[in-house]
C-alpha cells in the first residue's frame, strides 16, 4: 500500500508523536463512521478503534494491525459516507451527536471533514518524508 511495507506504515516516524500512516488511516475510519453514520444518519454503529475513554483508543496502536484490513475498513466507511451524503435532501439537514444532543448540519459535517483530512494529510506528508524521503504525493 502506497509503495510502503507494513512495517513502514506502522512506523511512528516523527518522535515524540505516536502518529503513523496506518494510525491515520484507522483514525479517519472512525472519523468517517462517527460524523456520517453515527451523527448524521443516527445509526448506533460502534466505533472500530475509539473507546468510551479516549485514553483507551486503539486507532494509533498499530503494532500488529493489518494494513490491508485497515484500508478495507476505511474504504468501506468512505463509500458508506458518500451514500449518506448522496441521499441527503439538503445541506441544511441536521444530525444529532449523542449523548450531548448537539446538532450539526450536513454542510458543517462536510466542512469539518475537509478540515480533518487537510490536517491529517499534512501529518501524512511529514511522516512519509521521514520514512522514505518522498514528498508531495
Amino acid at each position: 500500500m502506497f509503495g510502503l511495507t507494513a512495517e513502514q506504515l506502522r512506523r511512528q516516524a516523527v518522535p515524540p508523536s505516536k502518529l503513523s500512516l496506518l494510525g491515520l488511516v484507522r483514525h479517519l475510519t472512525d472519523v468517517e463512521r462517527t460524523w456520517f453514520t453515527r451523527v448524521f444518519e443516527g445509526v448506533e454503529a460502534p466505533a472500530l478503534y475509539w473507546r468510551e475513554d479516549p485514553a483507551e483508543d486503539t486507532d494509533f496502536i498499530v503494532g500488529n494491525a493489518d494494513p490491508d484490513e485497515s484500508m478495507r475498513l476505511w474504504r468501506n466507511e468512505c463509500a458508506h459516507s458518500r451514500k449518506i451524503v448522496d441521499a441527503g435532501k439538503s445541506l441544511d439537514s441536521v444530525g444529532v451527536r449523542h449523548p450531548s444532543g448537539e446538532t450539526y448540519t450536513l454542510r458543517w459535517i462536510l466542512t469539518h471533514m475537509v478540515e480533518e483530512y487537510a490536517r491529517h494529510n499534512g501529518h501524512a506528508d511529514l511522516l512519509r518524508e521521514s520514512i522514505d524521503g518522498r514528498t508531495g504525493e
